[in-house]
């Protein structure tokens, strides 16, 4: 009671009185002794949470505010796939930076699915990955387009071949990402189209892991081109052709503070293609 009047700046006989009107409206106790001090009742934990949470709504609606008068000193939020980790999104931010120094720049790695989540709870405020999201509250634009290959041992009887027809992978044991991630379900939805259901062996969450355990002898991927080619591998285009877009997603709403669409539209001027 000391420390929380001392805080406060007011008498502790004050905070007493707050205390006591509050447990009145209520209607039960938010304090008890707890020897020389006082602790929390369950109805005291519970305005606790409840406090927490309309003061983090009255800080991000404080936050939108002060965006909006100043769109230079904001915060974008940006969830991406550990793929486009890589590359992609380090030269958009840096570029980014270079003509938005005062904006600050939250990074989330996550699964396509986790991400989307996020997009919808309000912790990240665009996203990247792909394939495209199909969901109604969500808006995208496309950025790249990927070209998809087998990833194969170099002893694998295969990987002399020029092209590869995903229907001569039905016995094989892939190696692929977990369900939730954009490539997991491309890879489902080539065999699915191509008569069968493939058979993993092992599942991940980052394609450099999938690389290795596929490089181990231990099945076969689809994924994208590598950037540099990857020693005891072998990448082959698949028939028919496999492509994914790589996607910018927002909101549809479209109530993004000045910062948050500053980086969308230089991400849709500037990104690749």
């Amino acid at each position: 009671m000391t420390q929380a009047a001392s805080v406060l700046g007011v008498p502790q006989p004050t905070v007493s009185r707050w205390l006591a009107a509050l447990a009145s409206e209520v209607g039960a106790p938010v304090v008890v002794k707890d020897g020389r001090g006082v602790r929390l009742t369950r109805a005291g934990l519970l305005l606790v949470d409840a406090a927490s949470s309309a003061m983090g709504a009255l800080e991000a609606g404080t936050r939108r505010v002060i965006e909006e008068v100043d769109p230079g000193s904001g915060r974008v939020v940006l969830g991406f796939l550990h793929l486009l980790g890589r590359t992609l999104v380090p030269e958009l931010v840096k570029s980014f930076r270079e003509r938005h120094e005062g904006v600050r720049i939250g990074l989330v790695q996550a699964s396509r699915a986790e991400i989307l989540q996020r997009v919808r709870g309000g912790e990240v405020d665009l996203a990247f990955f792909g394939p495209p999201p199909d969901e109604p509250d969500l808006a995208w634009a496309p950025l790249q387009s990927q070209d998809l290959m087998l990833v194969l041992p170099e002893d694998h009887r295969l990987a002399t071949r020029a092209r590869v027809r995903v229907t001569e992978l039905a016995e094989e044991e892939f190696v692929g990402l977990e369900h939730g991630f954009g490539l997991r379900r491309i890879t489902d939805d080539l065999c699915e189209a191509a008569g069968f259901t493939p058979r993993l062996a092992f599942e991940g969450q980052e394609s450099d892991t999938v690389r290795g355990l596929v490089a181990a002898g231990l099945g076969i991927a689809i994924l994208p081109a590598a950037e540099h080619p990857a020693p005891r591998l072998v990448e082959i285009p698949v028939l028919p052709k496999a492509t994914r877009t790589v996607a910018l997603a927002w909101p549809s709403h479209d109530h993004l503070t000045p910062a948050v669409r500053a980086f969308r539209d230089f991400a849709l001027i500037k990104g690749p293609r």
